[in-house]
């Protein structure tokens, strides 16, 4: 085992102190000339390897983001008194999540209602409260009928975990998809009830529909049909409740940035192409850097292309170059871009192509988009207990496939969460909305939505004098050109293994004589056991700023023991 392998599996921070001036590396770093490290992306991989990077003495670090802010998928907004996040939102267990440890060590829990504080495993912002299942008609289907249907619902998701963790072969009819395998196993349990008439049994399996589409919002799929069931239960929960970080998750973001001097990180800077190992457009990029020579920050601080100078020649065996037409060199390259990019950028963002096991694994796991589409009213048209509003298609119950024409994206919303405390959040109901449907309702301008929505509501709750919202926020995900998507999942077809492959450096090690660890990548998709979450990505920046740290520190041992000749 690796020592960063082993500092991942013991979920400790991977900081290696270098406070003392005595430190190896940092001495070494200042004694040699420095490696030339670019992170592509602020988020909190590309932010969490940064700040482990410069802790540790390397001083040539640069991040280029493309958008004109930091956070990545983290983007909380301020709207009147309230905070809402268009992007993460909970903090996924506690014990050992070092994003739990830097929001608490901060004093960012200290103001989290225990309403805040869920254990459910179906995610609700709060867990006071009743959820009000609602059907297409306007009628509310009894409590004890929806959690009867809940405990079958749950005894069969423990079954979709055991496939992974016991080693359970996958039976053909299940198409190894937790969606297949799900409402096949659940209908069946449904029908052979004896006691269930057959009005109860068409409100079980429409809700199982519906539960179908709230578990493809948390899986950011467009269908659990598209889940592999054999991995789905590879994906490790960290015990503890999820919690809501109340002056909103972005808090995290500027903790990791603060002490990296901004002068490192460049905004709106987004990168056409990673020239790696000594590439053979080499001729031509001398020819290029010579030719668009600018007095920009990153040649003032000696990050850009000295103009007719080869920097091949310096040893650096890496452009990176920018929309912008700058061209930077570099020793190593930490990719933090999204799987979603990587899926629609990769042929035109490498050079030379990425290997082909490597497009293999981006080609073959999943990321799509979930969506949040906010709603702010005057006055509360719910009771005071319930705490989200599902919406049951009773006309859904025997259908297939849930995927619908683009002018009934609105089926595709699954609930309406309401926020609380309404101290905080006034009277905030929070939609839920992935898959293709998502990306259609981002089309939709800000009108239409709150319309479409108004209407929904009404007709699942049968009251019709539900006023609209007076301010609509939503997320749009999907259609950022930077990010294209809300995160990954292991699609049938795909591993854990992908998850590694995508996170394996390049050049490999044993096919090149080449610098090492030229390009490394980071970012939730590349975390085998936390894809999907914030502590999923800041890990995975810290094991690949590890990486380097350790090379550099195996090198300065290797030195230092020579022996003298």
């Amino acid at each position: 085992m690796t020592p960063s392998k082993r500092i991942l599996d013991g979920m400790q921070s991977c900081e290696i102190s270098s406070d003392s001036t005595d430190d190896p590396l940092s001495s070494d770093l200042r004694t040699h000339r420095q490696p030339r490290i670019v992170v592509i992306g602020a988020g909190l991989a590309g932010l969490a390897a940064t700040k482990i990077l410069l802790k540790n003495g390397f001083t040539d670090v640069t991040v280029l983001e493309a958008s004109d802010h930091i956070g990545g998928r983290v983007h909380s907004v301020q709207l009147g008194k309230a905070t809402l996040e268009l992007g993460a939102t909970w903090i996924h267990g506690a014990n050992g999540n070092p994003v739990y440890h830097l929001a608490e060590d901060n004093g960012l829990l200290e103001h989290t209602t225990d309403g805040e504080r869920s254990v459910g495993r179906i995610s609700l912002y709060t867990k006071n409260g009743v959820a009000h299942y609602q059907t297409n008609i306007g009628k509310r289907i009894p409590k004890d009928l929806v959690e009867e249907f809940s405990d079958l619902y749950n005894e069969v998701y423990e079954l979709t975990q055991e496939f992974f963790q016991n080693g359970k072969p996958v039976c053909a009819e299940s198409q190894n998809s937790v969606g297949v395998f799900t409402r096949d196993v659940v209908r069946k349990k449904i029908m052979l009830d004896p006691d269930d008439s057959e009005s109860t049994k068409k409100l079980k399996l429409s809700m199982l529909q519906q539960y179908l589409k709230v578990e493809s919002c948390e899986s950011s799929s467009p269908s659990m049909d598209e889940v592999s069931l054999s991995e789905f239960g590879e994906w490790t929960e960290i015990p503890g409740a999820h919690y809501v970080i109340p002056e909103g998750f972005m808090k995290v973001v500027e903790l990791l940035a603060q002490d990296i001097p901004s002068r490192t990180v460049s905004l709106s800077k987004p990168v056409r192409c990673i020239h790696w190992n000594h590439s053979a457009q080499h001729q031509e990029v001398i020819t290029k850097s010579s030719d668009t020579h600018q007095d920009n920050n990153h040649n003032e601080n000696n990050h850009g292309c000295q103009p007719r100078q080869d920097p091949l020649i310096l040893g650096h065996p890496i452009y990176v170059e920018c929309e912008d037409e700058e061209w930077i060199t570099a020793d190593h390259v930490i990719v933090t871009a999204s799987l979603g990019v990587l899926k629609q950028n990769h042929e035109a963002m490498f050079s030379p192509s990425l290997p082909e096991d490597k497009v293999l694994a981006v080609e073959k796991l999943g990321i799509s988009t979930t969506d949040k589409i906010f709603l702010e009213f005057e006055e509360p048209f719910w009771s005071p207990e319930c705490n989200s509003i599902q919406f049951v298609w009773e006309d859904e119950a025997q259908l297939e496939q849930l995927a619908y024409p683009e002018e009934l994206w609105y089926k595709k919303i699954c609930s309406f969460d309401v926020l609380y405390p309404p101290e905080r959040y006034g009277y905030m109901l929070s939609g839920w909305i992935c898959g293709q449907e998502a990306l259609y309702m981002e089309r939709c301008d800000d009108e239409t939505v709150a319309e479409t929505c108004t209407e929904l509501l009404r007709r699942f709750t049968g009251n019709p004098n539900i006023p609209k919202p007076w301010r609509v926020l939503r997320s749009s995900w999907g259609s950022n050109p930077f990010i294209r998507g809300s995160y990954s999942f292991t699609r049938v077809g795909s591993s854990g293994g992908d998850c590694e492959r995508l996170a394996m450096p390049l050049p490999y090690a044993n096919s090149t004589k080449a610098p090492p660890l030229q390009v490394l990548f980071a970012g939730e998709a590349t975390h085998r056991k936390y894809y999907s979450t914030t502590h999923g990505a800041l890990l995975s920046g810290q094991r690949e700023a590890t990486r380097l740290i350790e090379m550099y520190q195996d090198l300065h041992r290797a030195e230092t023991t020579k022996p003298n000749m």
